[in-house]
């Protein structure tokens, strides 16, 4: 069964630093353009981030300068580097993508759990 599974969440203080990953896990797993999406309570789900296979990247104006998009195709993984956080980007982030398992001829649409990132002092 094809899945993403986020990890790297967590507490930090203004002005610091985290690092998501995102694993995509399932038989004989392809990847293609793969996205980090966020929620803050009381707003709607925003594209954060996203890649292509060939390493390709955009940004939402409020993470370019910030944040870092990158993947690891040999360990089916996407990362999120957040650096100079601010209070703003309290949020649950979500990995979005298109995966294609073993013996399935289609790219499917699959969501993450979310992982909670709190930006506070």
């Amino acid at each position: 069964q094809v899945q993403l599974v986020e990890s790297g969440g967590g507490l930090v203080q203004p002005g610091g630093s985290l690092r998501l990953s995102c694993v995509a896990s399932g038989s004989r797993l392809s990847m293609n353009d793969m996205e980090w999406y966020r929620q803050a309570p009381g707003k709607q789900r925003e594209l954060v981030a996203g890649i292509t296979p060939a390493g390709n990247t955009e940004y939402a104006d409020s993470a370019k300068g910030r944040f870092t998009i990158s993947r690891d195709k040999a360990m089916n993984t996407v990362y999120l580097q957040m650096t100079r956080l601010t209070p703003e980007d309290t949020a649950v982030y979500y990995c979005h993508g298109y995966l294609r398992g073993a013996g399935s001829p289609a790219w499917d649409d699959y969501w993450g759990q979310g992982t909670q990132v709190t930006v506070s002092s």
